[in-house]
């Protein structure tokens, strides 16, 4: 948490989170759950799984874009599989507009978990496992 660039993130103020610098623009679901909230700027989506509440948030100030180079493959209600394809991001234009590109992964009511652990690092690739969660 302490590398991430946005101190939303890097402080905790959502919960613990973990940070995935993207080798392409595809954002998959790192769990099984339903789409709680999708951002109408596309930069954030949100997912319940059991009782924890995800935030996945594409870059850092990247709401300023309004939209533009993202698109959703989700809809708020929708159930998803670990592994669904949620967003596209151009992440040519992400970094033409002047933000990073990391996508923040936040456990935002992790403090009404037992514990949350940092679980991945290095290259991970979808459907690898980012952080364990003991609910």
């Amino acid at each position: 948490m302490a590398e991430l660039s946005d101190p939303t993130f890097s402080q905790g103020v959502l919960g613990f989170c973990c940070g995935v610098t993207p080798d392409n623009g595809n954002v998959y679901a790192p769990v099984d759950g339903v789409i709680s909230q999708l951002a109408d700027t596309l930069h954030a989506v949100g997912i319940e799984a059991g009782g924890v509440e995800l935030l996945i948030h594409v870059g850092v100030d990247t709401v300023e874009m309004k939209g533009s180079g993202f698109t959703s493959h989700v809809r708020e209600g929708q159930a998803v599989k670990k592994g669904d394809l949620l967003l596209t991001v151009d992440l040519a234009k992400v970094k033409a507009a002047g933000h990073p590109t990391t996508i923040m992964v936040a456990v935002t009511n992790s403090d009404d978990l037992a514990s949350v652990e940092a679980e991945g690092s290095g290259a991970v690739q979808p459907g690898d496992t980012l952080m364990r969660l003991h609910v």
